[in-house]
């Protein structure tokens, strides 16, 4: 008699667990389906940008963690230690935390993120006892990626 609740137990159990492994296809898509057509890998995002500050693509990467499941806020990798964070342009998306260690294909608006030293140049401010050829120099521009639309590619 105690089997039965025990078995139906179980039973739901695998079911739910087998169903949560198999939940993102390759194929599936949240937001608007990404274009195909002309996809930039993330590692070369940043050279690809060049001197322009903003541009529209398709970039291609793996998720290396999903930050906030509501309103699709995750980061991804883009080489040499940095990585793209990067957010839906609509809030209403949500984005399952398996999504982690995928790769995907991502449709939106890259940004280059000023660092606030840079800022000071250009306004034409200079930050007392700091070198202008100093630790900041060599650092780059954070990349974030608003996010139009993003599908699941292995």
């Amino acid at each position: 008699m105690k089997t039965t609740p025990l078995l139906c137990t179980l039973l739901l159990y695998l079911f739910a667990f087998d169903q949560q492994q198999t939940a993102l296809p390759h194929g599936k898509f949240f937001g608007v389906k990404p274009d195909t057509t002309a996809i930039v890998e993330a590692a070369k995002l940043e050279s690809f940008m060049g001197a322009r500050v903003r541009i529209r693509a398709t970039i291609r990467g793996k998720v290396s963690k999903v930050t906030k499941q509501k309103g699709g806020w995750f980061e991804m990798g883009a080489g040499n230690g940095k990585t793209i964070s990067a957010h839906f342009s609509r809030s209403g998306i949500s984005i399952p935390s398996s999504l982690a260690g995928r790769y995907v294909l991502v449709q939106g608006v890259a940004q280059k993120q000023f660092i606030a030293d840079d800022g000071q140049h250009f306004a034409g401010d200079t930050a007392r006892g700091k070198k202008q050829h100093g630790v900041n120099a060599n650092r780059s521009r954070r990349l974030t990626f608003e996010v139009e639309g993003l599908m699941v590619d292995k």
